[in-house]
C-alpha cells in the first residue's frame, strides 16, 4: 500500500449534459480517480480552498473549467488559481468552453490554463489530453504535508 494521494478530479462545468459526457470520456481514457463536479464557481472555489476534502487539504488536483457559469467567469477562477499566491497555481488546469474567440484562448493560456478545448470536444483530443496530464499526474511526486 503506498501512501500516495489520489489526484482529485475537479470538474466546473454548469451543463449536466456536458459533464456527464466529460466524465464519461475520463472513464474511457482508463482514468478512475474521483470526479468532484461543481455547477458554478462558488461552490467549486469553496471545495478547492476551504473543504477539508479540497485540494488546498488534501492536494494534488487537476481541473477541468468551463468559462461560461451562472454566477462568475471561468477566467476569474482561473486567474484566481493561478495567481502567484495561491496555493493551487501548480495545478493543472483544462478548460472545457463553447467560446472559441481566439483573444479569449490566448487570455487563458496567459493566465496559466495547460489546455483549452473548445466544446463540442473533441473526445479523442480530450481523452488524450486527459491521458497525458493523468501520466503527469501520476508521475510527480506529491510532498506529504505530515513528513514535512
Amino acid at each position: 500500500m503506498t501512501t500516495e494521494r489520489a489526484v482529485n478530479i475537479v470538474m466546473i462545468e454548469d451543463d449536466e449534459g456536458h459533464a456527464r459526457l466529460i466524465e464519461k470520456n475520463i472513464r474511457r481514457a482508463g482514468i478512475s480517480n474521483t470526479v468532484h463536479h461543481f455547477l458554478d464557481g462558488t461552490s467549486a472555489l469553496h471545495f478547492l480552498y476551504e473543504d477539508p476534502n479540497g485540494p488546498v487539504h488534501n492536494g494534488p488536483s487537476l481541473i477541468l473549467l468551463d468559462l461560461n457559469l451562472p454566477d462568475m467567469s471561468g477566467t476569474d477562477i482561473l486567474a484566481r488559481i493561478k495567481a502567484e499566491n495561491s496555493p493551487l497555481k501548480r495545478a493543472p488546469v483544462v478548460v472545457l468552453t463553447t467560446t472559441d474567440d481566439k483573444v479569449e484562448i490566448q487570455r487563458c493560456y496567459d493566465l496559466g490554463c495547460n489546455v483549452y478545448i473548445t466544446k463540442p470536444v473533441n473526445y479523442e483530443s480530450f481523452a488524450d489530453a486527459i491521458k497525458q496530464l493523468g501520466l503527469f499526474l501520476s508521475v510527480i511526486q506529491v510532498p506529504d504535508p505530515e513528513a514535512s
